[in-house]
């Protein structure tokens, strides 16, 4: 398929699958989050509205179940099937056909940068008068995952575009299509196997460049060496000089983001396999400089993990506990601070969080977005179901979020790789 010949009236999408909420938005009140042993479940019993909230103390013993091989059976998108999401929203298709969508970012003037990471390429989608337009910037690209735009700020010179074995930049003037010149190299000789994405993030004053990099191994299953600069928070110069460790012993932080409020780093991470079926949390955490936060040596705090070999870098007791543990094998994938007017004032400051789904448990879990809760700063450890409905009454899927953003309207654009769709949630009310 031509992608970049694709175009896609919105308005006749929208009318066509579009789910408008309905219901009562606070069916479940801070009185009725679910903890403990409650907390825990699976696709049968999401909603959006559903409140959880889990503790280091509801984790239960190490290997308590077996250990289960659960793979998705993906299908295609059943007739007339959409996602659900609470009173007041709507969710459409936003556009489709893509080849792995993975992260979604928006350029200072509204266009929508993809990365499809099935198709080694970087598209471009432009909406104008209710029609969108689907470009290719730059393709050949191996499993491009992270885009960045550098400097911030209106009249940014580069898109930078993170590749599982380098990091790489092309020339930008705002309003491209099409990158104007070869890429060029700027982190070169990244470890490959293993977790391969590698999400990138500039300072706001452009002083400084993140890169994410996950772990080669479940638990260092190949050695230390093997996993050198790798389960990181790395910090760079803009020009991929000065390489430093920001944050340690995170497992695989697939995405990171800046709290707009306060500055904070944060990220997601995809904790360890193996385990069982309610072990480990998977978590959303602000990230501390300096901070270990155990891998592989330990989990949620000092924890030990009786299979990695070695000496651990850091005590138990100095392994940072992360904000918000996430139901264990959900797979925290994307991340994003709402900031804009769209949404209910409630709604302001919190995070949004796609989760892939879950391999390495025996009832699926996953498959949706969830809402992080913020008060102040800071996050409560509550999380809502935002959005389900991905998983078919036989457990098979159709549906599984990977990257999530604000669009330059307010709403929430997210992509899911099952199907090859960007999917649009907005407030109708």
């Amino acid at each position: 398929m031509q992608m970049s010949r694709i175009l896609m009236t919105i308005a006749s999408l929208t009318a066509f699958v579009t789910l408008v909420g309905t219901g009562s938005m606070t069916a479940h009140a801070a009185d009725s989050i679910l903890t403990g042993q409650a907390a825990y479940g699976d696709y049968t019993k999401d909603a959006p509205g559903v409140w959880r909230r889990f503790t280091p103390g509801d984790m239960p013993k190490a290997y308590a179940t077996q250990s289960a091989r659960n793979v998705s059976t993906l299908i295609l998108r059943p007739e007339g099937a959409l996602p659900k999401v609470p009173p007041g929203f709507s969710v459409s298709v936003f556009a489709s056909g893509f080849k792995q969508p993975r992260v979604l970012k928006a350029a200072p003037n509204g266009d929508i940068f993809l990365a499809e990471t099935g198709g080694g390429t970087i598209r471009v989608l432009r909406t104008t008068g209710g029609t969108t337009s689907v470009a290719t910037f730059a393709d050949g690209l191996d499993r491009p995952f992270g885009i960045a735009f550098y400097p911030p700020g209106p009249n940014p010179r580069y898109v930078y575009v993170g590749l599982t074995k380098a990091i790489i930049r092309y020339p930008y003037r705002v309003g491209d299509l099409k990158a104007s010149g070869p890429a060029e190299t700027v982190v070169p000789n990244i470890p490959e196997g293993g977790h391969f994405t590698r999400d990138v993030l500039f300072t706001q004053d452009g002083k400084n460049m993140f890169v994410a990099i996950g772990s080669g191994s479940n638990i260092q299953d190949k050695g230390p060496d093997n996993e050198l600069f790798r389960a990181n928070i790395l910090e760079f110069n803009p020009d991929g000089t000065g390489r430093r460790i920001y944050a340690a012993g995170l497992r695989n932080p697939v995405s990171i983001a800046f709290d707009p409020r306060t500055g904070q780093l944060w990220a997601c991470v995809n904790e360890r396999d193996l385990m069982g079926d309610d072990l480990p949390p998977d978590y959303v955490t602000h990230v501390q400089q300096g901070a270990n936060y155990g891998w592989p040596y330990y989990y949620i705090g000092g924890n030990p993990d009786a299979r990695p070999q070695g000496t651990p870098p850091v005590r138990a007791d100095q392994v940072t506990i992360p904000d918000v543990l996430i139901q264990p094998h959900s797979a925290p994938l994307g991340v994003a601070f709402y900031n804009a007017k769209q949404f209910p004032a409630e709604y302001q400051g919190d995070i949004f969080v796609t989760l892939h789904g879950s391999w390495n448990r025996q009832n699926r879990t996953g498959y949706k977005i969830v809402r992080v809760k913020m008060k102040d700063g800071k996050a409560t450890g509550a999380y809502e179901d935002f959005l389900t409905g991905f998983v078919t009454d036989d457990g098979k899927v159709w549906g599984r979020p990977v990257s999530i953003m604000v669009a330059p309207d307010g709403s929430l654009l997210m992509s899911e790789d099952g199907n090859g769709t960007i999917w649009r949630i907005a407030y109708t009310r």
